[in-house]
């Protein structure tokens, strides 16, 4: 088997309530252990990487750790970009093999956002590439996105049946109260999601797949080890878990998960190196590291997705 589109997974997804992991990889440590939870409880698979990503590990080198990825597990895995910032580079990951792209246009204006989006998405489906879309703007900070408070937007949902319709995209992501990065809401604030408007937009899109970025939840656990270990991490409130698994529900058939990634590597890797100061071999420490990947990821999968026997 090799990489797959998304068509098949949102369509089975939509369906049948519940949503797909899109999880973002940098190395063969994060490969490993979201594939090894994924084969553990037989879920299919988004596999994607930032712009950030592809300077830091370059193109070929995470082709190849998704092609062993699928080799070792049988696994149905779609490999896409995660917030493409122009055509180039959504071009760059149609030719080198990815099957899904996302361009994110929503820096522009709405005009401006339809011509981008539509040129990539007739580029990419010459080539049997499937692109993801969004409308509106996610506060935070996440690699190359970076969107501050003020500068927000809801997705507004008058919008949408024009903007699917003229730029012929594949799925779209929406605003609808997530944030990129950990820090995600200040002292105080309660994170809520607007249900409301995702089933305005699902009325308005019906069997339509949505996309839910900024969707981790700050695993307060991690947060813990991280800082019992010589970390520095303020409190941070991520999205409820309850609050995704009613998203996942509804027309929510992708949620990307980057943040509490990153936390659980992390943790792990502090929590090795604090308790055995004398390590200095990489796979001590990174051992930690990929085995709090592969339980994040599995809880996620069978706790918040529902995909877990998808595959």
């Amino acid at each position: 088997m090799g990489l797959v589109t998304t068509t098949d997974m949102f369509k089975k997804a939509y369906a049948g309530g519940y949503a797909i992991g899109a999880f973002n990889v940098n190395n063969m440590e994060i490969v490993q252990g979201i594939t090894e939870a994924a084969k553990e409880v037989n879920a299919p698979l988004i596999l994607q990487v930032s712009a950030g990503a592809r300077k830091y590990a370059k193109h070929i080198y995470l082709m190849k750790l998704v092609e062993a990825a699928i080799e070792d597990t049988g696994l149905p895995i779609a490999l896409h970009l995660d917030h493409g910032d122009g055509f180039d580079v959504c071009k760059s990951c149609v030719d080198g093999g990815f099957t899904s792209v996302m361009i994110d246009g929503s820096k522009y204006s709405f005009e401006e956002n339809i011509e981008v989006t539509k040129k990539v998405v007739e580029y990419a489906h010459a080539k049997g590439v499937v692109v993801e879309g969004e409308l509106g703007k996610l506060a935070g900070v996440e690699d190359d996105v970076n969107v501050a408070d003020d500068d927000a937007q809801y997705t507004r949902p008058e919008e949408v049946q024009e903007f699917v319709s003229r730029t012929g995209v594949d799925s779209l992501a929406i605003a609808i109260g997530t944030s990129h990065g950990a820090y995600k809401f200040k002292p105080g604030q309660k994170p809520q999601l607007r249900f409301d408007i995702l089933e305005k937009i699902s009325k308005l899109l019906p069997d339509f797949p949505i996309v839910l970025h900024g969707a981790s939840s700050v695993i307060p656990e991690y947060v813990e080890i991280i800082n019992a270990n010589g970390g520095h991490m303020p409190d941070a409130i991520g999205i409820p878990e309850d609050m995704l698994r009613q998203a996942a529900s509804m027309a929510v058939c992708k949620i990307n998960i980057d943040s509490d990634l990153r936390l659980a590597m992390t943790a792990g890797i502090r929590k090795d190196l604090a308790a055995n100061p004398d390590h200095f071999d990489p796979r001590q420490y990174l051992t930690p590291g990929r085995d709090n990947i592969r339980d994040l990821v599995k809880a996620k999968i069978t706790n918040v997705l529902g995909c877990d026997g998808k595959a």
